[in-house]
């Protein structure tokens, strides 16, 4: 069983809020527009983390971190990707290989709206957690929790970090 803190769009924000939550986690996801290798550094100080770079990255940032990370946790193909579209609205960079080889779970930043729907025709579980970061048009700072079970994805929580 792994605990999973999915975020994206920080845009160089970090705080006691979002750190209370990397600890509880095994793992922490970030879906992009990580705008401050500061962010990923106080998060890597508590636990490992796995990440893209979003469109507001620098090259410093894209260095570290790929456009697209396609991995396993524990039986769960996961596929983050910082803007890719929901179902069935792909973007025209991630729809071909989406249709193709649909990962479990399909992850995506960018909107700075929290979205989690099923496309039921690939059998993948779209997640886009929001923005946890102070700078965009969203109004509530937002966060995913869930855990991953061998093949399940459940207990999954929405965290609000209050206004930006």
């Amino acid at each position: 069983m792994t605990k999973i803190l999915l975020l994206s769009d920080t845009h160089s924000h970090i705080d006691n809020a979002i750190l209370k939550h990397v600890r509880w986690a095994d793992e922490v996801w970030h879906a992009g527009d990580i705008g401050s290798l500061k962010v990923t550094d106080a998060i890597e100080e508590l636990k490992p983390l796995k990440g893209v770079h979003g469109n507001i990255d620098d090259h410093i940032i894209q260095k570290e971190f790929p456009l697209n990370n396609r991995f396993f946790c524990e039986d769960v193909d996961v596929w983050i990707t910082h803007i890719g579209g929901y179902p069935p609205k792909y973007n025209e960079r991630t729809r071909k290989e989406i249709q193709e080889n649909p990962p479990k779970l399909f992850i995506s930043g960018h909107s700075h709206i929290l979205k989690v729907m099923w496309d039921k025709k690939l059998g993948t579980l779209h997640m886009n957690p929001g923005a946890c970061g102070k700078h965009g048009f969203h109004q509530v700072r937002t966060m995913l929790r869930f855990v991953i079970d061998k093949a399940e994805i459940k207990n999954l929580e929405i965290i609000e970090l209050g206004k930006r």
